[in-house]
């Protein structure tokens, strides 16, 4: 029994993490992945059984799970990120839930023949998309800045939303006389919002407080916030049951956005934890699909899944952006994006147990009603949302752009080389002088900190995709690297090389997880490459030929050259670092610092 479970378990994560990894290397939507593998391990071959395996530890195990990903999904919401879309949001989330719920509840009982009640609880339960799916779709589909922050709200907002309603749906299916149904509903609604609240805030009020005063260690602070999110949910669902994801929803948000305490390190914990518990959620909700339930719906249920795709959520987005300034292709992006994840799945298993028990012989079809949807939405949006998206013109697809982190004279002109070339590029620095000289010479630059709290809200990241600190302080060029991780992964992380530092020593200098990687080679450090410039060097272009390829380019600048930048036929960026692992072909176009002299520079020396 021992070795049963601890192979079911160790399956689910392999399978979770093997398929993120795989979608990655197959550049498809992890969801997917995540799905097909959930069904082939569970219901096509049988090899992995949750309900047999978790037994009545299935269902907290998924609450708690989560309730981790809606805390996490809480952390990442920045109030500014609302800036010129609060009204959006708020109007989808609200006037648009009415609206997807007044659909799903009246196609549930025009098409699919269930009473009354019951398709009004139908359509409550689909009103939620959720981080569970957001957030894979929008790392795959990388859309504008605008509309990744309006679905990144929508999907951690509508979750806590979406339940509530559910539960007041149910609790107004269980009463038996319309004032006492009125009379429940009032009261879990005033019940769910006022425990959720409170007890959202406490938890966040007690972590400030702890934190602020240093009264738990560094080592203790991720696992201390994990226990009173846990805490939190389960003491919540004991004062009014639900109530939990609402409470450790707002907690999150409360931590984003409060100014006393840092919580990076606590983000970035969660935001590891968060993919192994999407991964696994994911497995185990595809595992636990039984194929005979989706055989049996029949075409009106696909006609119903299509009615919340195409009636439904076009309407929730026209209703909900009336009057802003979105355009038409990002409001169509808007109307192409809306899966279903694993709370819709996780309630109305729930619910549908309870009903059955208390005389609803119908509310076994809710499950592979909702399963359907899932599956379908999922496969979708999945398969379809980056091209929609790319032939609308609103993704970010492969940004080749490149922020530069101070803007003295050899990095603007890098810049300005890399723009004549068609690529997007941002400056930014704390020195006015710099970036008026950027911007006089047609370079788009930003005055202030790249490592400030709100550089990431004020900066236009649109088309960039990695970033070079190039300032003389080599801890701030570390902290830019840690600060925007997030945004375009470590591996498009680049600082100049610390001073000072030998061949045998410099990637010993930092640990490579709190810096980003070392440009150019080892001895180009801020103060050698401004000393080469301040000698006459240029940044010179070369495309490289059959004629003249890279070791006709050595032997003509000789040690003198220092690679920076080569652009593929692809159109591609790709930067030397002291990793040395690009070698230039021809048909490339090589950027580089020169010395037209062609002596050896200090870098070389070193």
């Amino acid at each position: 029994m021992v070795e049963r479970f601890l192979i079911g378990l160790a399956s689910i994560i392999i399978l979770g993490i093997g398929s993120q990894w795989l979608a990655w290397r197959l550049h498809l939507p992890s969801i997917l992945i995540l799905l097909l593998m959930g069904l082939i391990a569970g219901p096509i071959t049988n090899f992995l059984q949750p309900d047999a395996l978790f037994g009545d530890l299935l269902v907290p195990l998924i609450s708690i799970a989560v309730a981790l990903i809606l805390f996490e999904g809480g952390l990442s919401l920045r109030i500014n990120e609302l800036r010129g879309t609060s009204r959006v949001v708020s109007s989808i989330v609200t006037v648009g839930a009415l609206l997807t719920w007044g659909i799903g509840a009246w196609a549930a009982y025009a098409l699919l023949g269930l009473e009354g009640k019951l398709a009004i609880l139908l359509g409550a339960i689909l009103i939620v998309t959720g981080p569970t799916v957001i957030g894979p779709l929008l790392r795959h589909v990388r859309p504008t800045r605008q509309i990744a922050s309006i679905l990144k709200w929508e999907g951690i907002v509508i979750d806590p939303i979406g339940v509530i309603v559910s539960l007041l749906a149910f609790e107004a299916l269980l009463a038996t006389e319309t004032q006492s149904a009125t009379h429940a509903t009032l009261l879990v609604l005033l019940k769910t919002i006022s425990f959720g609240t409170l007890i959202g805030a406490l938890g966040a009020g007690i972590l400030i407080f702890l934190f602020k005063r240093y009264w738990v260690p560094d080592f203790l602070q991720e696992t201390l916030t994990l226990t009173v999110v846990i805490g939190a949910y389960v003491g919540s669902g004991l004062l009014q049951e639900e109530s939990g994801l609402l409470a450790v929803t707002l907690m999150g948000i409360l931590l984003a956005n409060q100014k006393s305490v840092s919580v990076v390190h606590i983000v970035e914990f969660k935001e590891n934890l968060r993919v192994l518990l999407i991964s696994s959620l994911f497995i185990l909700l595809a595992a636990r699909l039984k194929l005979d339930y989706l055989a049996d719906l029949g075409w009106n249920s696909v006609i119903f899944l299509i009615i919340l795709m195409f009636v439904a959520r076009p309407l929730t987005v026209l209703s909900s952006t009336l009057k802003s300034k979105l355009t038409w292709r990002e409001r169509a992006l808007l109307m192409w994006i809306a899966p279903r994840g694993i709370v819709a799945a996780s309630v109305v298993s729930i619910f549908a147990l309870r009903l059955s028990e208390v005389g609803y012989p119908q509310a076994v079809q809710l499950v592979p009603l909702t399963f359907l949807v899932i599956v379908g939405t999922v496969a979708v949006y999945g398969l379809t949302a980056r091209s929609v998206a790319k032939m609308l013109g609103v993704a970010q697809l492969n940004p080749q752009g490149v922020l530069f982190m101070g803007a003295h004279p050899w990095a603007r002109e890098m810049a300005q080389v890399l723009q004549e070339k068609g690529l997007r590029v941002r400056l930014v620095d704390t020195n006015w002088e710099r970036i008026s000289a950027a911007r006089m010479a047609g370079l788009p630059a930003h005055y202030g900190s790249a490592i400030s709290e709100d550089a990431l809200d004020r900066l236009d990241l649109n088309g960039i995709g990695r970033l070079l600190a190039l300032t003389a302080n080599d801890e701030a060029n570390s902290l830019a690297a840690l600060h925007f991780a997030e945004i375009f992964g470590r591996q498009e992380l680049y600082q100049l090389a610390p001073a000072a530092q030998s061949t045998e020593t410099i990637s010993e200098y930092t640990p490579l997880h709190l810096r980003g990687r070392f440009l150019f080679s080892t001895g180009a450090t801020y103060l050698a490459l401004s000393e080469l410039k301040a000698q006459g060097a240029v940044i010179k272009t070369t495309n490289l030929t059959d004629s003249f390829d890279f070791s006709a380019y050595q032997q003509q600048y000789g040690e003198s050259a220092i690679p920076l930048f080569l652009i593929d036929q692809d159109r591609n960026l790709r930067i030397f670092t002291v990793e040395g692992d690009l070698t230039p072909e021809k048909g490339q176009v090589l950027i580089s610092m020169v010395k037209e002299s062609g002596t050896p520079s200090e870098i070389e020396k070193n």
